[in-house]
């Protein structure tokens, strides 16, 4: 990896440029593929998975039957690490839940907020290169103590026409039993529109490659809401001579690993480390079975060397990563002081892999910059938000002058007649 040394504030743009990533040459398939699955349903997704999947299915949904059995062909080892897994995902999300609490704001007027569920998700679990039944576990686990009433899992089926029993076997545990094996542009156009065999739904969740993505960012646009904008998987590692280069090295081979246009980072105040880093990743990287992904990712990695902690903290706000690993001795200052990340990972023996398995935070985080403004998947995100209110008589002598003297002020007169037919009624 080449070592950039000391740039410029004005260098920074090109230096934290993600890879070329843009939907604009894929909006026409998008368009062409949403606008056969509105009109055609079941026979356009038939259609568009032997295009593009080059599998010929004839039944999407996956038996109870086969749900149940999946448990079979998992291995028992496989089985008790997705439960420990399950248990961290389910304590951490457990915590987020909203408690009531009503609020006096003046006397007699009395709100609260009140957590509800969004009654039908849709979760997109990828199944191509890598099946990530992690994935089921990061989406299904708070979805389910959100209480959503319907989780229609989609993900593409393999050249058999099956899907992975991990898959199977941790959408069976979590209590999923709404499958199909549909991938792609095409799953992401049935969960918007719905089909005789596929639900709509309200919300779609989930990682995927740049069509899906393309795809979520329109159904969006079709009124179906989406968790985030995502793209490729990216990591940020800052590390000083505390921390050790071999360590380092794997977490940034972990995330090359996912795909050629991911994108990783090390930042340091050590040339001297930097150096042991890439010597380190040359090595390790000639080990892995995805080395081929991996050296194109690092392609579009970088190693950065600045010797200010302030200059540091500015670039790593500014790059906003989706993961961030502190390795350094001052973590205090950097802690204290990050405003923009998806994901913080804190010290040598925190890496970024246990947050993708079963720390128990959750691996469905903003990129691209997007954790500017974008929080990253927690049982949030699987409800809304319904605010109430309660006036007595008390209460609306209180507050009803106010709103008459404002709407008035607003021109807004049927607004003022509710509130002073009841202050005369009151009075």
């Amino acid at each position: 990896m080449k070592i950039i040394n000391k740039p410029n504030r004005e260098e920074w743009n090109d230096i934290l440029k993600r890879p070329t990533f843009t939907t604009t040459s894929l909006d026409s398939i998008v368009k062409e593929v949403f606008e056969d699955v509105r009109q055609y349903g079941d026979e356009a997704l038939k259609k568009f998975t032997k295009r593009f999947d080059n599998v010929k299915i004839e039944t999407f949904d996956v038996s109870e039957e086969v749900l149940k059995n999946a448990q079979y062909e998992v291995s028992d080892e496989l089985k008790d690490a997705i439960k420990l897994a399950k248990r961290n995902i389910e304590i951490f999300h457990s915590s987020q839940s909203l408690e009531k609490n009503i609020i006096t704001t003046s006397e007699g007027v009395h709100c609260w907020q009140e957590s509800r569920a969004i009654e039908k998700v849709g979760i997109y679990i990828p199944g191509g290169s890598a099946p990530l039944f992690s994935t089921v576990l990061m989406l299904g686990v708070p979805a389910k103590l959100a209480g959503c009433k319907e989780i229609i899992l989609c993900t593409p089926p393999n050249n058999n026409g099956d899907i992975h029993p991990a898959i199977l076997y941790t959408a069976n545990l979590i209590g999923i039993n709404k499958v199909y094996k549909l991938g792609g542009i095409q799953a992401i156009g049935a969960l918007t529109y719905g089909t005789r065999t596929i639900p709509k739904v309200y919300k779609i969740f989930g990682p995927g490659n740049q069509y899906v993505t393309a795809a979520k960012q329109f159904s969006l646009a079709q009124g179906i809401a989406i968790d985030m904008p995502a793209g490729p998987s990216e990591l940020l590692v800052l590390a000083d001579n505390s921390a050790s280069p071999s360590f380092v090295a794997s977490d940034l081979l972990s995330q090359a690993e996912h795909g050629s246009d991911s994108q990783v980072i090390c930042v340091s105040r050590s040339l001297e480390f930097l150096k042991d880093v890439s010597n380190e990743i040359a090595i390790q990287m000639e080990s892995l079975p995805r080395k081929n992904l991996a050296k194109k990712a690092i392609e579009n990695s970088k190693l950065i060397y600045l010797e200010l902690e302030r200059d540091i903290l500015d670039l790593i706000n500014e790059y906003a990563p989706e993961h961030f690993i502190i390795a350094v001795e001052n973590e205090d200052y950097y802690l204290e002081n990050i405003s923009n990340a998806g994901s913080v990972f804190i010290g040598n023996y925190t890496p970024e892999s246990a947050g993708d398995y079963a720390s128990g935070t959750n691996h469905t985080l903003p990129t691209n910059g997007f954790a500017k403004a974008y929080s990253g998947v927690n049982l949030d995100a699987f409800v809304k938000k319904i605010t109430f209110q309660k006036i007595t008589k008390k209460g609306m002598k209180c507050i009803g002058k106010a709103i008459e003297v404002m709407a008035d002020a607003e021109g807004l007169y049927a607004h003022k007649n509710a509130i002073t037919l009841r202050l005369k009624s009151i009075n």
